[in-house]
């Protein structure tokens, strides 16, 4: 659909994670961007298996995703995978292209924690994370030991709760302070800016908008009882829970 003109899309966490895990790195010879490590490969396992054997068809693949954009900035529309994080999208520049798409050897800074590159692009593909409470932690969906946790970063950091920011599993977020939170500011996606569609963040139950102008279209359809999701936008600011379309998981088409 992207390359007939029919659709537009972005870079996600798994698109990018999967170019690096495939760029060898040029300061380590024989390493990848993204190790290739006890931790990393079975994250892969599932792209590994599915194109053995078609080594043209997974270097077509990973070039098509280069050619995806960071973000898009439509104007009275904007889509990013995880978070619209203005100071990470300034802190790209001279990393990508005119049409946000990642320069030739960007792949490399951002691969690596000490650049600030690394974080920018953490942020605007994995979300927005502070650091929990001394004493707090929980284990993540691949069995790792968290202590940093996502937060609803739409909204503004001021006056916010523990529990009401942190975007984590239910068992944590019982457990965590009701006191505000004093770290990672937020500042909060402002109620006039244009809508801003995402995904990433394996939401469950009934498609509804996260803020006035901020909705999230990924409600787990990778897993049981999840579903597919769309919204259908007709140039509205203020976004509305009957505009989105939800398909079950295995449904008929």
């Amino acid at each position: 659909m992207t390359q007939s003109g029919n659709a537009l899309a972005v870079m996600g966490n798994h698109e990018f994670n999967a170019l690096a895990f495939h760029t060898p790195d040029p300061l380590e010879v024989g390493q990848y961007l993204r190790r290739r490590d006890d931790k990393n490969i079975p994250q892969h396992k599932a792209t590994i298996d599915s194109f053995a054997g078609h080594d043209a068809e997974l270097a077509e693949t990973l070039a098509w995703s280069h050619t995806l954009p960071v973000w898009l900035d439509l104007g009275d529309l904007r889509v990013v995978h995880a978070a619209w994080h203005p100071a990470s999208m300034d802190a790209l520049d001279g990393y990508l292209n005119y049409d946000l798409t990642l320069r030739q050897g960007a792949l490399g800074p951002m691969s690596r924690k000490q650049h600030t590159a690394y974080e920018s692009v953490e942020t605007l593909l994995k979300g927005v994370e502070v650091g929990l409470p001394e004493g707090f932690s929980f284990v993540d969906k691949d069995g790792h030991e968290r202590r940093e946790t996502r937060i609803r970063w739409w909204l503004r950091q001021e006056g916010q709760s523990w529990r009401r920011l942190v975007l984590g599993p239910p068992e944590l977020i019982k457990q965590l302070p009701a006191k505000p939170v004093t770290e990672g500011a937020s500042p909060g996606y402002p109620h006039d800016a244009p809508p801003v569609f995402i995904g990433h963040y394996w939401l469950m139950g009934e498609p509804a908008p996260l803020a006035p102008n901020v909705a999230c279209l990924d409600y787990t359809v990778a897993r049981p009882g999840g579903q597919l999701v769309a919204y259908r936008w007709e140039g509205e600011q203020t976004l509305k829970a009957s505009s989105f379309v939800a398909v079950p998981r295995g449904a008929a088409t």
